[in-house]
């Protein structure tokens, strides 16, 4: 791969993975019943929002145009993955055990990404490091929900 081929990988890498976070709280949220859980995932989705919009603004400013959503496999599969896990069971607890689930995968990936695009973009590696910080502040702020 040229340099151009991977700063696009390693951006859509990036990418993908805040819109994975996106679509799993969409997904999730319309299961939540408390108000405040619902607010505080809500606020965590608002900053995976802001995340993906400066993937977009760097892929522009790069005339990236190749930077694109997950595919249609893949959220059809976190939305059956999130439907079979929640059918039986919709407590704030096993809502909070799903998103740990997924934001430690997302985490796994960030680092795994990062290893296999050393000295790419530092300008990606800014946003890595931001998505990396925000799981991790996900995790501090979904782990008293396992205590319900």
């Amino acid at each position: 791969m040229n340099d151009k081929e991977l700063m696009v990988d390693y951006l859509n890498a990036v990418y993908q993975n805040c819109r994975t976070g996106v679509q799993s709280l969409e997904d999730i949220m319309i299961k939540v019943d408390d108000p405040k859980f619902k607010k505080e995932l809500a606020l965590i989705q608002d900053d995976y929002i802001v995340l993906a919009n400066e993937c977009e603004l760097l892929a522009k400013s790069e005339k990236i145009e190749q930077i694109k959503d997950n595919n249609w496999f893949e959220k059809s599969r976190l939305w059956a993955s999130v439907n079979m896990s929640t059918m039986m069971d919709k407590s704030n607890r096993k809502i909070a055990e799903l998103l740990l689930l997924g934001t430690f995968m997302g985490i796994i990936t960030c680092i795994k990404d990062e290893n296999d695009h050393k000295g790419v973009s530092k300008e990606i590696d800014e946003l890595l490091a931001k998505l990396k910080k925000l799981e991790r502040d996900s995790i501090d702020k979904l782990i008293p929900y396992l205590d319900e």
